[in-house]
């Protein structure tokens, strides 16, 4: 049995999963043949399994993504998924390269829940994400400029390993929104991954970004380097209320 002294210091060192197994253990006798040494393996084993769940959920929680998994992705309908491309995203290789992804197609065709699915397999493997939508984002940046708070949430974004960020060109963009954008794609630019969802077809979001000087300097930096997803098809809402009904 653990004496008391010594659970009281495994949790006052916070090795709770070390704790835990050690009482797991205690409750039964097939342990009893193992060597010190393969013991405390499975002791130092189980400490590092909880201390990596503790960061993911940490990272899940931070992330914003809504319990949007890959698995959940429904290829029934037909929506131009390739299912190939997607199934290479479960890999770490485009997260590497920093590549983007950019999703575009008709509202209620999933890309939300593409765009979060793909980042929460990044926060699988061990990469930070964070969800947004870009009328939010510009909205605190607008006020973060207002109270000089700005350049920290410029090395808050450009420290994340997969920024979603969606509905881009639901409206034009103005001055300042331009530039708030241009910053932030230049700091990850090459260092970092993206994934941008749109109602609107890629060949028209310099229409969007309406400059043709800073359309082009955006552009560059995200379209280049990215894999792009176009889903079609009717709305996976109006589906799923069809089925209801």
């Amino acid at each position: 049995m653990l004496i008391h002294p010594t659970r009281n210091k495994l949790q006052e060192l916070k090795l709770n999963g070390m704790l835990k197994c050690i009482e797991e253990q205690d409750l039964t006798n097939e342990y009893d043949d193992l060597k010190f040494e393969e013991r405390l393996g499975l002791l130092v084993d189980r400490e590092k399994i909880e201390r990596e769940n503790r960061r993911l959920k940490t990272r899940l929680k931070k992330a914003r993504l809504g319990g949007a998994v890959m698995a959940d992705i429904d290829y029934r309908a037909k929506r131009g998924l390739d299912k190939t491309l997607l199934k290479s995203l479960e890999s770490s290789a485009w997260l590497k390269d920093h590549i983007n992804i950019l999703i575009t197609g008709p509202t209620g065709v999933g890309k939300t829940f593409l765009g979060k699915a793909v980042a929460h397999q990044g926060c699988l493997m061990g990469y930070s994400a964070l969800a947004v939508r870009l009328s939010r984002l510009f909205e605190e940046l607008s006020i973060a400029q207002g109270d000089g708070s700005i350049v920290k949430i410029y090395d808050s974004l450009k420290r994340i390993d997969i920024l979603v960020i969606d509905d881009f060109g639901l409206d034009v963009l103005n001055d300042q929104q331009r530039r708030f954008f241009l910053e932030i794609l230049e700091d990850r630019y090459e260092n970092k991954s993206t994934i941008i969802t749109s109602q609107t077809p890629i060949k028209h979001w310099h229409q969007v970004i309406e400059h043709a000087t800073l359309a082009d300097a955006i552009l560059d930096r995200i379209v280049h380097n990215s894999y792009q997803i176009e889903l079609k098809g009717d709305s996976m809402r109006k589906l799923k209320a069809k089925k209801i009904k």
